[in-house]
């Protein structure tokens, strides 16, 4: 074999390896759990004094919504139980009236629900956002940069959260705010668990699972992300405060002061939840974890998924560049933040890593002798060893996460059908069309716009389906 080649080998499976190490080390960091016994103790307590509980502000931030779509969402609120105070606020554009008349719709049906209309950056009304970021050096977007001082903020879920934050910060700067997605179900525990959780932690985070994930091949593809990721390796970036976290962009909870006091949302990234998270990981605060999901829709088409996922990857990329300078992490903490990225960007390297190595070893056996040095055999040996454990981990993980949105054996079966090894490794290699999407996006600049990924109500026979369910169970 040229010594070209061999080289080449070696280089793609020392990445190869590096990568999968980087992963297993995630898995080894500790889980700062919200645990159950809690949440029940909690409930017990609120029940009897209600006072006790703080005040949750859940933001809902909308764009061209199907109507339905947010009618399932709210069924979620409806069935949450919380004995203390809790406002739901929906946060469309002031110029986006068909969802606005959709809000009021709903409202005639579940009249906890409030309206929030986000005016233009040129009203009057932003002027308490400009005033608090004059004052506060951590809003470093505001005070340094080529966008420094600029009003002129993207017109994406971001901008409203900022907006709807500061409108209703001064007034309640002891509560909690939460915010979720249009196409967010939370579970019955989801304001008890932040109460549980704020006891011992700063920042709350449920984890994700999706509903609709047995809709198209696309779909549960998509759902297999949120098993391995959001349900399996995300937890250990608890870390009992060790590591540099992100937040998911729904479902978490954190204090009203905290982020007055560390600045705000960041409107400058394509996505919010990598750069929110780790500033407030730079300025203290601790993630504690809550195993209760909520229901979200994922992609039912492969283009849809590219949409999606290379605003993932942008957003990622550009929180992990110049940001972590800014919001004040030294050197070894960036090093550790920029880890985050490593699982995600090593997906379109792993059939690659994997491939050559059977192949190699393969051809060696054919041929009835060794085509590359013993130690590379044996780094091709340990790389495939390696990938066996995270691919039967990642199985192990999904197979009881499918308990949570389908019924039957033979249907969580027909799931793990889909989502079997081989599959997973030409999605894998699908995945480098988001990767290199969203990496271009991030040297262009670009990514600042909503591009609204299509919600269909995808969850609302699984839904309704649950809260019947949960009636018959309390009648029993």
């Amino acid at each position: 074999m040229p010594v070209e080649v061999i080289v080449l080998y070696a280089v793609v499976q020392i990445a190869y390896l590096c990568c999968l190490g980087i992963s297993i080390w995630f898995y080894t960091r500790p889980v700062d759990l919200v645990d159950a016994d809690e949440i029940r103790q909690v409930a017990q307590e609120t029940t009897r004094l209600p006072s006790a509980t703080p005040e949750v502000i859940v933001l809902y931030p909308v764009l061209d919504e199907l109507e339905a779509t947010m009618r399932t969402a709210m069924i979620g609120f409806s069935r949450a139980e919380y004995p203390g105070a809790r406002r739901v606020i929906a946060i469309p554009n002031a110029d986006d009236a068909e969802t606005i008349s959709s809000l009021h719709r709903i409202q005639q049906d579940h009249a906890f629900l409030e309206v929030l209309e986000i005016p233009p950056t040129d009203d009057d009304r932003w002027a308490a956002v400009w005033k608090a970021w004059d004052g506060n050096p951590k809003a470093y977007w505001w005070h340094t940069g080529k966008r420094n001082h600029d009003q002129g903020l993207p017109p994406k879920k971001t901008r409203q959260l900022v907006y709807a934050f500061y409108t209703l910060a001064a007034d309640h700067p002891e509560a909690l705010l939460s915010y979720i997605d249009a196409d967010s179900v939370i579970p019955p525990d989801y304001f008890l668990a932040a109460a549980a959780g704020v006891r011992s932690y700063d920042v709350i985070q449920l984890d994700n699972v999706a509903g609709n994930g047995m809709k198209s091949f696309a779909a549960s593809m998509f759902a297999m992300d949120h098993m391995q990721w959001d349900g399996a390796m995300y937890q250990h970036m608890s870390a009992h405060g060790k590591h540099p976290f992100y937040v998911l962009g729904k479902g978490l909870f954190f204090r009203v002061s905290d982020l007055i006091k560390f600045g705000g949302f960041n409107p400058w990234v394509t996505i919010e939840d990598p750069e929110v998270g780790m500033r407030l990981w730079t300025n203290g605060c601790r993630l504690g974890i809550v195993r209760s999901p909520l229901i979200e829709e994922v992609p039912e088409t492969f283009s849809e998924g590219i949409r999606q996922r290379k605003r993932w990857v942008a957003g990622f990329l550009q929180s992990a560049g110049a940001p972590l300078t800014l919001m004040g992490m030294p050197f070894r903490k960036r090093f550790r933040a920029r880890l985050n990225l490593v699982p995600c960007i090593s997906l379109a390297l792993n059939p690659i890593g994997l491939g050559v190595g059977i192949a190699v070893l393969v051809a060696a056996f054919v041929d009835g002798g060794r085509i590359i040095s013993l130690p590379l055999e044996y780094l091709s040996f340990v790389t495939i060893g390696l990938t066996v454990v995270v691919m039967a981990r990642g199985q192990l993980a999904a197979w009881r996460q499918t308990a949570l949105f389908l019924h039957t054996r033979r249907e969580r079966l027909s799931f793990m059908a889909r989502v079997n090894p081989l599959n997973l490794l030409v999605y894998w290699l699908w995945w480098s069309i988001p990767l290199a999407i969203g990496f271009w996006m991030f040297l262009a600049d670009r990514g600042l716009r909503w591009e609204r990924t299509l919600k269909v109500d995808a969850n609302h026979d699984l839904v309704r389906e649950t809260v019947e369910v949960e009636r018959e169970d309390s009648v029993a």
